[in-house]
C-alpha cells in the first residue's frame, strides 16, 4: 500500500469516525470467511457496516477526535462495526458475539463517549431509532382514536336503539 492509498484510507476512516452514531471495536481472530460474511450481511440488513482497517491508520484518523482514547482498543485483529443509527451496529455485534465466541467486543464509542464492553451491551439493549419513532407515533395517534371512538359511540347507540324499535314495530 503506497502513501496515496494510505491517505485515502485515513480519509475514509476519518469520515466514518465523524458520521457514525455508534462504532463498535471487536477482535475477530479465528472467524472463518463464511462467519465474517454472515456478520457483514447481518450488519448490512440492519443498516450498519463492518470495516477492517490497519490499526495504525485508524489511530491516525482518530487523532484530534473527542474519543481519541478509543485508539487504545485497536490492537491485534480488530474490526470496526459502525452505523448512523446510534444502536444498530451495537445490537448486531452483541447478538453475533453471543452466537459466536470468536467475535470479542472490546468497546467502542457513541456520541463522543468511549464505551467499554458493558457500555456496548447497554447500547445494544436500547430501542432502535425506528422503535422509538413507532412508540412516539403510537402515543400521538392514541388520543385521536379515543376521541373518534367517543364521538362515534353515541351514533352507534342510537342506531342500535332504532334497529330494536324497528324490529318491535314489525
Amino acid at each position: 500500500m503506497d502513501r496515496a492509498q494510505k491517505e485515502a484510507v485515513v480519509g475514509e476512516l476519518d469520515q466514518i469516525f465523524t458520521d457514525s452514531g455508534v462504532i463498535v471495536v471487536a477482535h475477530y481472530t479465528g472467524l472463518t470467511v463464511a462467519e465474517m460474511t454472515d456478520l457483514r450481511l447481518r450488519m448490512n440488513d440492519a443498516g450498519a457496516t463492518v470495516r477492517v482497517a490497519k490499526n495504525r491508520l485508524a489511530k491516525i484518523a482518530l487523532s484530534g477526535k473527542p474519543f481519541e482514547e478509543m485508539g487504545d482498543l485497536l490492537k491485534g485483529q480488530a474490526v470496526l462495526a459502525y452505523s448512523e443509527d446510534p444502536v444498530a451496529a451495537a445490537k448486531v455485534a452483541q447478538a453475533f458475539s453471543k452466537e459466536n465466541d470468536k467475535l470479542v467486543i472490546l468497546g467502542g464509542t457513541m456520541g463522543g463517549t468511549v464505551l467499554d464492553p458493558a457500555g456496548v451491551k447497554a447500547v445494544a439493549a436500547m430501542p432502535s431509532r425506528e422503535e422509538v419513532l413507532a412508540s412516539i407515533a403510537a402515543c400521538l395517534t392514541a388520543p385521536a382514536s379515543d376521541i373518534a371512538g367517543a364521538v362515534g359511540a353515541p351514533a352507534s347507540n342510537i342506531a342500535g336503539i332504532l334497529s330494536t324499535l324497528e324490529e318491535q314495530a314489525a
